[in-house]
């Protein structure tokens, strides 16, 4: 009788262990289930975000505008600011460029997207290697990051901040003239407003008269 009755009380110890276990680890896909659902809220108003530039932008602009204050007032965080300026001069140069680069294009000969090089050419709009809506989100979640940094001394670097100013507007400069000099080379321009239509005969007339001048 004490043996089966040791064994049955051994047996409810152990269930209850093993609820307990349970239990306790029940905490861990309730957070998880948590994060994913902040996260997709989140991402829905992100997408509804999507088609209301002008006030995205105007949002972008309050933002560093109470960055720039911020660092003005405090007279320091230099360093932060020059991280911040190169990465935005990243994104730059990556909302400018085709997503297909035209020379690697012409190198590896590939069927993507291609830019228009005659009249008659089918239109095809400018893609570019990032997106205005990344453009965007990544330079307004940079500020926001970098106006979080000012919270922290340990990112006050003691700095002369007009050599690093000089320094970023010696680095833009050649950085646009590149960019500008690879988009006259390849003759394509960043920016489509709507689709172009393009006349036949007129297409027709220009390439007769291009093979006329070659010929002679």
């Amino acid at each position: 009788m004490m043996d089966s009755s040791s064994s049955s009380s051994a047996g409810t110890a152990g269930l209850t262990t093993d609820d307990d276990r349970s239990y306790n680890s029940g905490g861990i896909p309730f957070i998880s289930s948590w994060i994913a659902s902040v996260s997709q809220r989140y991402q829905y108003y992100l997408d509804k975000a999507t088609p209301f530039v002008l006030r995205r932008w105007i949002c972008f602009g309050v933002v560093a505008l109470i960055y720039l204050i911020r660092v003005i007032v405090l007279e320091g965080f230099y360093i932060v600011s020059y991280g911040l300026g190169i990465y935005v001069l990243n994104l730059f140069i990556a909302f400018l460029s085709p997503q297909v680069d035209p020379e690697m294009q012409q190198l590896l000969d590939s069927d993507g997207p291609s830019l228009p090089t005659r009249a008659s050419d089918e239109f095809r709009p400018f893609v570019r290697r990032l997106p205005e809506f990344k453009f965007w989100y990544s330079m307004t979640k940079a500020f926001v990051i970098a106006f979080i940094m000012t919270f922290f001394s340990v990112f006050d670097v003691p700095v002369f901040w007009p050599i690093l100013l000089l320094y970023w507007v010696v680095l833009f400069t050649a950085t646009m003239k590149r960019q500008i000099l690879h988009m006259i080379k390849y003759r394509y321009v960043p920016f489509t407003f709507g689709k172009q239509r393009y006349n036949r005969k007129r297409a027709a007339a220009a390439e007769d008269a291009v093979a006329s001048r070659s010929s002679a």
